[in-house]
């Protein structure tokens, strides 16, 4: 074919990186390598100045003949235009099964309607919007709260919840959103809640989102976003929110169009329920969540353009819309999702069976991870009770065997794992609060039960070894565990080593009562011990106890006991500080009718601050006590002994009752001159069933000396 016809038809082989053109001289490929790269894979044609890149599935043609090449580049041209063909079938299929097709092809050829929402079947008339399938979606999943900071890429969720009767409970910052979607995910509820708006709406939560991560709570975040045409061109508050959020949620996805909301929301929850529970992000952009008249307006489709550029522009416009809201109101499910988790076999049970059977001085350690079946509890309970070991339970297992105390051992922790033969940890994993594992007496036959298969082993073979690990739920294993004991007539209770533990235990009690009664440095201050003592006895015996802080929580947590299962709230491994407000917002809401106490720290405490508001505005009436000693008192303990020296350490001795008060929350002033006068205090209180805050000021004991920091 000669040059003359127009264009000029060349078949371009390739061999042993050479060119190889219509049998002539060859050429180095690399003048041709940049265009056929991306085609190569694909095996398609592509047409450029007359010119055929002709690659098939990688392989080397060699176009000795041209009859030979033509011959085959008709037949993929013929299997090019089959499926050409089919996918014009499809789509004239699709177009037909609009009812008022006839019409909106009329639209098209008048110009009243573009033919990309012909074929992307959207509905231009309708006046829903991606917000209203956000909040069906929850609203099946039986979510009842939804917390916020509230921010305008969001608003259609905010406002489509509100008339599918979920409350919107709004905060004075992202964080505290999580911390109470954290929380009500902890006592009970399917999945806890969190909407934020984009950009450091989404960036705020990452420090509460790891927080969830690390105690395997299920909690969705909702973040805005821009518009994703709008994506790296600078929009307002435009970051790749994924990238920085995958690296702390189980499951980061963005929507990009309105019909896949329901179905990413869906796998999303079931995501964070199953398995190891933990947060989930789903990003939604603000074109997908509003209405589609609004979309248009905002776009100002309905101009018409006036140059070629202006209908370039206005077709890729009306390409993107359709897109969008192509097919969004389609019926579509929003039911939950099936939750999966791992169980033990009953081979790994009969094995742990026989080991406990063996054991004289057996010890379970329950974790928070024990937990996660709220139906099940109370057969967990009525499980302990019958294998009838004692329990050392932490985290969210606080209080789980309040009913049986008996079994439960507070103190001396270290001491009994030194001496015991026989460990089961159910749900609890040899992270710092286990030494590492160092703890735990080194010829004793450990079990370890948990869902995580990065934690089941932690440490394992460094500082102790696993006789039996079984990844899998560990109440479900408890529970399976008590039916093989039960039906074992050779099982003896170890009742000498139990009561040597709770001989033990109350030694500690009477030792820690001993330093309730020293005089602090500073007289006119309470012996922090004394006040816990105190208000041990005043909160009500159905309480859930908050804690949020260092030093002075860290002397809650011996002398302060939680009421029942699911009754204690602290932030669990990763030990934020800031989760106070939050934990007691989500926990009031959960049970409006039982009494929710916050145990404070002073430097936690500035966290929450802002936080007395919303308890304030949403009616929800707690009672927190600060204990404040003017001071970062866990750290400051601690740089003085090392580095003689308490730079920033040192905080001012702040009236937090005024503060309390200045928000509309009752507030209250403890020292050593009326400490006597706090349960006429806690009386005072329970009458104006408001949020109420104490602030005691504590001093200075040698109590906590030793504890860790880092």
């Amino acid at each position: 074919m000669s040059k003359s016809s127009g264009y000029l038809l060349e078949i371009v082989a390739y061999r042993d990186g050479e060119a190889i053109l219509n049998g002539a001289r060859p050429r180095r490929a690399h003048e041709e390598v940049q265009l056929r790269a991306p085609f190569v894979a694909f095996g398609l044609l592509v047409f450029q100045s007359g010119r055929i890149w002709y690659p098939l599935k990688s392989e080397v043609l060699e176009a000795q003949h041209v009859g030979v090449a033509r011959g085959k580049m008709i037949t993929v041209l013929m299997i090019l235009c089959t499926l050409a063909m089919a996918a014009l079938c499809f789509l004239l299929a699709k177009m037909l099964s609009q009812g008022d097709f006839t019409q909106k092809l009329v639209d098209v050829g008048k110009g009243r309607m573009s033919v990309f929402r012909l074929l992307y079947c959207v509905d231009s008339d309708s006046r829903n919007f991606g917000g209203e399938i956000v909040a069906s979606v929850l609203h099946s999943h039986g979510v009842k709260w939804v917390f916020t900071l509230c921010g305008g890429h969001i608003s259609p969720i905010l406002v489509a919840c509100e008339k599918k009767t979920i409350r919107v409970v709004d905060t004075r910052s992202e964080a505290t959103a999580v911390f109470a979607a954290d929380a009500v995910s902890r006592l009970g509820e399917p999945i806890g809640v969190a909407c934020v708006t984009a950009g450091p709406g989404v960036t705020n939560t990452v420090t509460a989102v790891q927080n969830a991560q690390m105690a395997q709570s299920a909690v969705l975040v909702i973040g805005g976003a821009t518009s994703a045409l709008l994506k790296g061109r600078g929009s307002l508050q435009d970051i790749d929110q994924i990238g920085i959020m995958k690296s702390v949620c189980k499951y980061a996805v963005s929507v990009s169009r309105v019909k896949d909301i329901a179905s990413t929301l869906r796998r999303a929850v079931q995501i964070a329920r199953s398995d190891v529970p933990g947060p989930v992000f789903v990003e939604i952009p603000v074109d997908v969540l509003h209405p589609l008249h609004m979309v248009e307006a905002e776009m100002k489709l309905n101009r018409k353009p006036t140059s070629f550029h202006g209908y370039m522009l206005h077709w890729f416009m009306e390409l993107y819309v359709s897109r969008v809201f192509g097919g969004a109101w389609k019926s579509c499910s929003f039911s939950p999702l099936p939750v999966k988790y791992r169980r033990a076999t009953s081979s790994q049970v009969q094995k742990c069976c026989a080991l406990l059977i063996e054991s004289k001085q057996p010890l379970i350690l329950i974790g928070g991870q024990a937990m996660l079946l709220p139906d099940s509890i109370q057969d967990l309970i009525s499980a302990l009770k019958t294998i009838h070991v004692p329990c050392y339970c932490n985290g969210m297992a606080r209080g789980l065997l309040a009913e049986a105390a008996y079994l439960q051992i507070y103190h001396k922790r270290r001491e009994a794992l030194k001496e015991a033969d026989f460990v089961i940890l159910a749900g609890a994993a040899c992270d710092f609060r286990l030494d590492y594992g160092r703890s735990i007496n080194p010829r004793a036959k450990v079990v370890a039960v948990n869902r995580s298969k990065s934690l089941l082993l932690q440490n394992a073979d460094v500082f102790w070894k696993a006789a039996l690990a079984v990844q899998g739920d560990a109440c479900d294993f408890i529970i399976q565990l008590a039916d093989a004991v039960s039906s074992m007539s050779t099982y003896s209770r170890p009742d000498d080593w139990l009561h040597r533990l709770k001989t033990r235990d109350r030694q500690a009690e009477e030792d820690i009562t001993k330093v309730a009664a020293v005089e602090t440095i500073v007289p006119s201050t309470v012996n922090p011990v004394a006040l816990l003592l105190n208000v041990e006895e005043i909160i009500p015996k159905d309480a859930i106890i908050v804690v949020d802080g260092g030093d002075f929580v860290g002397t809650s947590a011996y002398v302060l006991k939680a009421r029942g299962p699911l009754k204690w709230l602290d932030p669990g491994a990763f030990g934020t500080l800031g989760v106070g407000a939050g934990f007691a917002l989500g926990a009031k809401l959960c049970h409006p009718d039982v009494p929710v106490w916050i145990i404070f720290g002073d430097g936690a405490f500035g966290f929450s601050v802002p936080e007395i508001d919303s308890l304030v505005r949403h009616q929800l009436p707690v009672v927190a006590v600060v204990g404040n000693d003017g001071g970062w008192a866990q750290i400051q303990r601690t740089q003085i002994s090392l580095f003689g020296s308490s730079v920033a350490c040192t905080l001012s001795p702040v009236a937090y009752e005024k503060v309390a008060e200045g928000f509309g929350a009752i507030g209250f002033a403890v020292d050593s001159s009326n400490v006597n006068s706090l349960n006429a205090m806690v009386d005072s209180i329970n009458e104006h069933s408001r949020a109420a805050f104490i602030n005691a000021h504590i001093g200075r004991t040698t109590f906590r000396d030793g504890s860790i920091s880092i």
